[in-house]
């Protein structure tokens, strides 16, 4: 159950990462500061996927 949850979490994850990644390359932030929050998001987006991921290897390896 947990890693069902957190496989879906991480799907949410990738497609906001994705949608952002879109936006930035079609140049649609305003100016640099829209631009920079953006960046901002992603890197926070991804840092979040990496504690996820970490946190389900953790949890299988409990498994075991």
């Amino acid at each position: 159950m947990l890693e069902k949850a957190l496989n879906h979490l991480t799907e949410k994850i990738d497609d906001k990462v994705q949608r952002l990644q879109e936006s930035l390359g079609t140049g649609s932030a305003k100016d640099y500061s829209d631009y920079q929050k953006m960046c901002g998001e992603v890197q926070g987006l991804l840092t979040a996927r990496l504690f996820i991921a970490d946190l389900a290897k953790n949890v299988e390896n409990s498994d075991e």
